[in-house]
């Protein structure tokens, strides 16, 4: 077996996104003297997922008991908002309203308030006098505000995860993309694009719109495939019109929460995302088409399977994504006042939608071990506002990996 001076470090984590980098966070936290090493392929932190969100800290009331979501959403909001204020990084807790603009949804919306009273939420039900006591200018039939919602700089928190992670000890390096994995009774060695060979104990994959392919690398088969589904905003260009966070009832059929208005730290206010596939992972713009990457979605059976099962739902977000016209008058259903002259294009993001064989898309966050390996293969929304949670979580898995490969360092200890 490797002697400890052997390897490069004892975990290597792939993916410099928040919860890569939130994972390392919590080893060199929780088991002070861990060597961590984190890779990352952009020049910088949170390039994708992280730094393309709407920036909001989520409630956890769409979550269903039980789940992961919403286990870490619930714990994970109030430690974010804990950590921005620690660290004076931007951030507003401003409360959210959900609003029913169709009778139809009434129901939905009623599920909503009850689901959030046994998360121990402060919801509170809303007639349309009450809307317009909150938001002025937006209308509906009935809403709940929940009071704990917020918002921050996502990208500012990354930013801190990182030189904390480097003031404890830790590496990370940018412009590092992975190539290779080698995976041998006493861990693994990693090689990237320029040549770089690290050995470690136990590898953990955070790599968000290519943890898949991460995980073939190292010899896994993750069961799942990332199907990159594109979500595009606006800017208001009044953004008088939106004092806070206001979103419509979410369809409990899809993972997605639908378009909504969203007012940031800093007092802009954007609207979206919508979800339309994406022809390639970093498909940020509908003329980025990567055929290799194309061609991976396009022949994993569950891919064929949404299609068939959802198609009326995708043909309406692909028709608001290229008309204009339609996008505001979706947006009008709750903000009537709205013009497509309002609306100015703002960079979109990418959601790293996992999704099985049969065409399930997975609705909560996904971790699976294998030898020597970590897999973080599901964590869109709310992964960023859960971050500090999954990160402990993700490090626990590795710990406890790291420890079963070698006797030799008793340091290397599982979180209590």
């Amino acid at each position: 077996m490797m002697t400890h001076a052997a390897y490069d470090c004892d975990v290597l984590v792939i993916g410099g996104g928040i919860v890569g980098l939130s994972t390392a966070y919590a080893l060199t936290r929780t088991a002070p003297g861990t060597r961590v090493t984190v890779l990352e392929k952009e020049k910088g932190p949170a390039r994708h997922q992280t730094g393309r969100n709407s920036g909001v800290i989520h409630s956890g009331i769409y979550y269903p008991p039980g789940s992961l979501k919403a286990r870490y959403a619930l714990t994970g909001g109030a430690e974010m908002v804990d950590f921005c204020r620690e660290h004076a990084i931007p951030h507003a807790v401003t409360g959210k309203l959900i609003v029913a603009t169709d009778r139809a949804e009434l129901p939905r919306l009623h599920a909503l308030v009850q689901r959030g009273r046994k998360h121990g939420l402060p919801v509170r039900e809303l007639g349309p006098a009450q809307i317009a006591e909150y938001e002025p200018k937006v209308r509906g039939l009935a809403a709940i505000r929940v009071g704990t919602t917020g918002v921050c700089d996502f990208r500012a928190v990354a930013a801190r995860l990182a030189d904390e992670v480097r003031g404890a000890g830790g590496v990370i390096r940018f412009g590092a993309e992975v190539t290779a994995i080698d995976r041998r009774p006493w861990g693994v060695a990693v090689r990237t694009a320029d040549g770089l060979v690290v050995r470690a104990r136990v590898l953990v994959n955070c790599a968000g719109l290519h943890c898949d392919r991460v995980a073939r690398l190292a010899g896994d088969e993750p069961g799942m495939r990332i199907v990159p589904f594109r979500g595009e905003y606006y800017e208001l260009a009044r953004p008088e019109l939106v004092r806070g966070l206001v979103y419509p009832v979410p369809d409990p059929a899809f993972p997605f929460l639908g378009v909504h208005l969203t007012r940031g730290f800093d007092g802009s206010v954007h609207i979206g995302p919508n979800a339309v596939p994406a022809a390639a992972r970093e498909g940020y713009d509908r003329s980025v088409v990567r055929p290799r990457e194309l061609l991976s979605t396009l022949s994993w059976p569950g891919s064929w399977r949404i299609a068939r099962r959802h198609w009326r739902y995708g043909a309406g977000e692909m028709h608001r994504s290229l008309s204009k016209r339609a996008f505001t008058e979706a947006v009008r259903r709750l903000l009537p006042e709205v013009t497509e002259d309002d609306l100015r294009p703002s960079p979109a993001g990418v959601r790293a939608q996992a999704v099985l064989r049969d065409g399930t898309l997975v609705d909560d966050f996904l971790i699976r071990e294998a030898p020597h390996t970590v897999h973080v293969l599901n964590a869109p929304s709310p992964a960023a506002t859960a971050a500090l949670p999954i990160g402990r979580e993700v490090a626990r898995r590795a710990l406890l990996r790291a420890g079963a490969a070698t006797e030799r360092t008793p340091r290397l200890r599982a979180a209590p």
